[in-house]
């Protein structure tokens, strides 16, 4: 005589559905209650940025005028007249230019510091200080500090020193069109390298020690170490560092407006200042809604290149 054992009863399973997604119970509790936690941050950002951008999109369509007057729907007769406008492209240009003069030295200068803070052993905090807090100062008290050392012309700082030195002093600074975008440029490396050093920097404390004594085992001196490994390690942080940087100097207009207000000539007018005068001054809203939006394509463009090379290095490395 055999005994047979019963089978013990099956354990219910949660229902996820054909495609093995949870059952429709669960997201229902999951929308509810994520609805309930995230309705203030989603009012807010509708608020003050996704209906102001599509505010600002039905604008460019328009004649608004900042008088109250016009409001007339014309369709794309705004972005064909910026297209055609030579200011609008000489702004940009001036924009591009300040972004190529300004990126590089802020992302050299930003290693560099963040190399030798790495390095000192004494009083490490004031070196880190002393180099980050030009960041927090306003913008109006960097232009105005800087605009007290080059003007005016011949009795400024700057012209004393270049007499020291035995070079010809009283230079237009701001006013002469061959140093008005590089005084414009040395004032924004100084105020702003602080942020790329402090990224740096925190990258540098995150590479593993034991690479460096790896090294040093095998005989690699301080430069071999810095190119094989300290920089390669960096790449990613360089990337991030590059794209916010030029992000950050494609939007510039406070510098410019405060020393030079666009001059001498309009040579160092930014697109975002052009936008200002025809929106502001020239009273002409929806023109300088179409401008802006033209130059927010342009934004775009540049926040996508970060994403993208990413994704192309790790296909590289995972092959």
């Amino acid at each position: 005589m055999t005994s047979t054992t019963a089978p013990p009863p099956p354990v219910a399973k949660p229902d996820r559905g054909a495609a093995g997604r949870p059952s429709r119970t669960v997201r229902r509790k999951w929308t509810e209650h994520g609805l309930v936690f995230i309705a203030p941050f989603l009012l807010v950002y509708a608020g003050f940025l996704i209906w102001p951008l599509i505010s600002g999109l039905g604008m460019s369509l328009t004649s608004e005028n900042i008088t109250g007057t016009g409001g007339e729907f014309t369709g794309l007769d705004n972005y064909a007249e910026a297209v055609r406008d030579p200011a609008v492209w000489s702004s940009l240009w001036n924009t591009v230019w300040f972004t190529v003069l300004s990126t590089v030295p802020l992302v050299v200068v930003g290693l560099v510091l963040a190399l030798l803070a790495h390095q000192l052993r004494v009083v490490q905090w004031l070196w880190r200080l002393s180099w980050f807090a030009p960041f927090l100062l306003p913008s109006g008290v960097v232009c105005l500090l800087f605009m007290n050392m080059i003007l005016p012309s011949g009795f400024g700082l700057a012209d004393q020193m270049l007499a020291t030195v035995g070079l010809t002093p009283e230079i237009g600074w701001l006013t002469d069109e061959r140093y008005a975008m590089l005084s414009i440029v040395a004032t924004t490396v100084w105020w702003t390298v602080g942020f790329n050093f402090l990224l740096y920097l925190a990258a540098l404390q995150a590479v593993p020690a034991h690479l460096y004594e790896a090294a040093e085992l095998d005989g690699a001196g301080a430069g071999k170490r810095l190119l094989h490994i300290t920089l390669p390690m960096l790449r990613r942080t360089t990337g991030l560092v590059v794209v916010l940087q030029v992000l950050a100097s494609l939007k510039i207009f406070d510098q410019v407006y405060i020393m030079t207000g666009g001059g001498p000539d309009e040579s160092t007018r930014p697109i975002l200042q052009y936008v200002y005068q025809q929106g502001f001054t020239g009273y002409r809203i929806g023109y300088a809604s179409a401008v802006s939006y033209i130059f927010f394509a342009l934004i775009l463009t540049v926040s996508l290149v970060q994403p993208l090379l990413s994704r192309r290095r790790a296909e590289e490395a995972a092959k």
